[in-house]
């Protein structure tokens, strides 16, 4: 029997704190698998691409998850797809879970944690791109540090304001007034063109950017990215598909990434005047991280369906 969790079992049964746990485990851990994940992505005679993540592994979990997403930039929701939880014992398809709520958990409670490894203590936030993704990074931040004022633009003036009441925050015209106000600023939208140059930005800044996760996506310009402490999840991964391939910039143009910082490997922030970006594209472990969290904690409080996919 296979569980199906749809986006209010996910709602109803994933935790920030435990999700942030499982997050950081994941980049402390996940380079120990000798089987390395693949982000595949293609376009689509249609007005959207298809992307896939295989497989989510992690030490000590005895399953793997496939990720099958569409995006649709003009449709809403903009993304939908479906995360399948497999056995590792027989691959078993334990669950289907609903792709747009485990990606918007995983991806902003992940930047979450690159935010709070890189950015001073304190300060007012401002968020560019005001959906699901920015709420999760503004819920994680929050599960993790104290926040000063927040600031917020997004194309949708109603989407901004909904957003900036939900948060106590408050609402400007464009994403340079919002570097202009933040000393912690969020990106996560869907910019072809940098929405943020160095000349926008000031020493001790940090920027979280969640928009360049493939190809022609930017939402960073290469004098920013060249003048600050560069932080990635994967190298070879945002030099061909991410924040560097849209910059034009070689993998080697990344100072470290997440994991070799939080595992202390490599340093973060070593000095309150460096400005530090953080540049994730998104990798399947961390599928697998909410996924398997939101599967055992179903389990336990009897939530979703069961179908038996073979009958």
């Amino acid at each position: 029997m296979t569980l199906l969790l749809t986006r209010s079992d996910l709602q109803a049964v994933l935790d920030v704190d435990e999700c942030l746990s499982a997050l950081r485990a994941g980049f402390r851990t996940a380079h120990t698998v000798p089987v390395p994940g693949q982000r595949i992505r293609t376009d689509l005679p249609f007005p959207g691409t298809a992307t896939a993540l295989i497989p989510g592994v992690l030490p000590g979990v005895e399953a793997y998850t496939v990720k099958v997403n569409a995006k649709f930039p003009g449709a809403r929701p903009a993304l939908r797809g479906v995360i399948c939880l497999h056995s590792g014992r027989d691959g078993e398809l334990l669950a289907l879970l609903d792709s747009a709520t485990v990606t918007a958990w995983r991806t902003g409670l992940a930047a979450a944690l690159g935010t709070h490894a890189l950015a001073r203590p304190g300060g007012a936030v401002g968020v560019i791109g005001a959906g699901a993704q920015a709420e999760l990074m503004v819920r994680g931040l929050r599960a993790l540090r104290d926040l000063g004022g927040l600031v917020v633009h997004d194309t949708d003036g109603a989407c901004a304001a909904a957003f900036a009441a939900r948060h106590g925050g408050r609402v400007v015209g464009s994403a340079p007034e919002v570097a202009a106000a933040a000393d912690v600023v969020l990106l996560a939208t869907w910019a072809r063109e940098p929405l943020l140059r160095l000349a926008d930005t000031r020493e001790g800044q940090h920027l979280t950017s969640l928009g360049a996760d493939e190809p022609g996506k930017q939402e960073l310009a290469a004098d920013l990215l060249q003048n600050a402490l560069l932080v990635v999840d994967d190298r070879e991964l945002a030099a061909r598909t991410g924040a560097l391939a849209a910059a034009g910039l070689p993998a080697a143009a990344a100072d470290a990434t997440l994991g070799e910082v939080l595992r202390g490997e490599r340093p973060g922030r070593t000095g309150g005047e460096a400005r530090t970006v953080y540049a994730p594209v998104g990798l399947p472990w961390q599928d697998l991280a909410l996924a398997w969290a939101a599967y055992r904690r179903a389990e336990r409080d009897g939530r979703g369906q069961r179908a038996d996919l073979l009958a």
